[in-house]
């Protein structure tokens, strides 16, 4: 099984409890972390999400992950974990529910001089991120995205 399949997978196991909890799924990665995999279930809810509803679903899927449909899998590391108030914002949907606030945008390799630009999301379009920096709207392409994050300012 791929990457994407497990994602794909846990994903659907998965939404239906979180919904019945109240919580919504934010995000399902698979990766390899330095030198362990970590299968990582991200949850939100309006108002703030905790850790007995991170508890709530690890018990959950934990038995559907001990099944044969798993078995392949190398050793890893199941974290459920609340997207928290630095989320990543990946789905269109998500990009869409933070219309108008601060981001951070990385790039993997320096645009217009830099690595990140922070400015307000006006704008997701297929990849393609629209910020208002210093009040003039700039856009950039996925290929030069590396992460997109809820700015925070304290």
């Amino acid at each position: 099984m791929t990457a994407k399949e497990v994602c794909k997978r846990v994903w659907e196991i998965s939404e239906p409890f979180a919904k019945e909890m109240g919580v919504s799924l934010w995000d399902v990665t698979f990766e390899k972390e330095g030198g362990q995999y970590m299968l990582t279930i991200t949850i939100d809810r309006a108002g703030h999400t905790d850790i007995d509803d991170c508890e709530k679903l690890s018990r959950y899927v934990d038995p559907f992950l001990d099944g044969k449909e798993f078995v392949s899998l190398p050793p890893y590391t199941l974290c459920v974990s609340s997207a928290g108030l630095t989320r990543r914002l990946k789905r269109p949907e998500h990009f869409e529910a933070f219309l108008g606030s601060e981001v951070e945008v990385k790039f993997y390799r320096p645009v217009q001089g830099s690595k990140t630009v922070v400015g307000i999301l006006k704008g997701y379009d297929d990849g393609r991120v629209t910020l208002e920096v210093d009040g003039t709207a700039a856009v950039y392409e996925p290929k030069d995205i590396a992460a997109v994050r809820l700015a925070v300012t304290i």
